[in-house]
This record gives structure tokens, sequence and C-alpha cells, in this order.
């Protein structure tokens, strides 16, 4: 990466951590693109060449702040080396409910839609920024011992309840608190993922 270009990634950079701090305390519609290029030191010519408005800023930061989370979470599975496609699944999951747990700010930024309003956009857009979560999981389906049928359709079922059902849970404890809906939570997950199986791959 030549200097000119790590200048510009520091900039974008500086953007995105200002508007994210600003968004979390002040809030988005308190937030100015003057506050943010002010904080950030940031002349505001520069915000436009990225961005053409703070809700643009602030969608993107939803993606960024995803694909950290989604990346964290699949290093994690890596050094694990969990087998199997149920598995698999339910530590991810559990892994950004941990994460988000720990950190409100940044679950209440995301909203309803937990870490995986970026995966439920990729299944029904197919947009690209978000196309590395959605292909990540793609790639645990194909790896895994069973062929599955309606992937999509499993996916974006897993992620509607993980979703709406963990949010619900972490920050108003409905129906019950997270450590306690944990167990129902991934049950129901598993028998998602086993109502798409159709067969072993070996023929077994």
């Amino acid at each position: 990466m030549g200097k000119i270009d790590e200048n510009k990634r520091k900039k974008k950079e500086a953007l995105f951590n200002t508007a994210y701090e600003l968004f979390t305390t002040k809030g988005i519609t308190s937030t100015t693109i003057s506050d943010i290029v002010e904080k950030a030191d940031v002349a505001k010519g520069t915000f436009y060449l990225y961005f053409t408005n703070k809700y643009d800023i602030k969608n993107k930061l939803v993606v960024h702040k995803t694909q950290e989370l989604f990346d964290a979470a699949g290093a994690a599975l890596e050094k694990e080396q969990i087998h199997g496609l149920e598995d698999q699944m339910i530590f991810l999951i559990d892994h950004l409910i941990n994460s988000l747990k720990d950190d409100r700010a940044l679950l209440n930024f995301i909203s309803k839609d937990l870490v995986m309003g970026a995966l439920r956009s990729a299944l029904l857009t197919g947009e690209h920024s978000n196309r590395e979560i959605y292909n990540h999981f793609l790639g645990l389906v194909a790896a895994d011992d069973y062929e599955y049928e309606d992937v999509d359709v499993m996916l974006f079922t897993i992620v509607e309840l993980a979703g709406s059902a963990g949010y619900n849970s972490i920050i108003y404890e409905e129906p019950i608190p997270i450590e306690h809906y944990k167990p129902f939570l991934y049950r129901t997950v598993r028998l998602i993922i086993k109502s798409h199986q159709t067969k072993h791959k070996n023929g077994a």
C-alpha cells in the first residue's frame, strides 16, 4: 500500500471511529457531519469523498462493525477446529451474542437485527459489501458431511431467529435472560439445520 493510499485509509478509519463514538454517545439525530469532521480533524470535503451523508456513514459503519464481529468469531472458530455445521453455527452465534452482550453500545447501534443484519442483507439483496459474511456461511455448509436443500431459507431463518430473539433477551431479558435462553435458542437452531438436511454425502 502506497503512502497516499495509507493516508486515505487512516482518514476513513478516523471518520468511522469518530462517527461511531458520536453516534453511540450523542445519538445519530443529534450528531452532525460538522461534529464528525471536527472531532476527527478531517476536512468536510474528505468526508464527502467516502460518504454521501451521516446516514450513509451509519449504514457503512453497521457493515464495518458487523464484519469485525464475524471476523473475530470466524478466527475463534478456526482455532477451536469444530466440525459439523450444527456445532459450528452454534459456536458462531454464541460468540457473536457474547460479544454484543459485553458491548451494549454496539448492540444498540446495530439495533434489533443483531449482527445478523448484514447477513440478512446479503441473503435478500446480494449486496457486495456483505457477501464475504454470506460466503463464509456457504463455505461451512459446503464442507459439512450432509447435503442441504434451500440453504438460503435455512440461513435466513436462523438469522431472523438469532437476531430478534437474541436482541430481546439481551436488552429486555424477554422471555428470559440470555444465558438462560441460550439452550432453547440453540436447540431450535439445531432443529432448523436438521430439517434442511437431505442426505449424508457418503450415502449413509
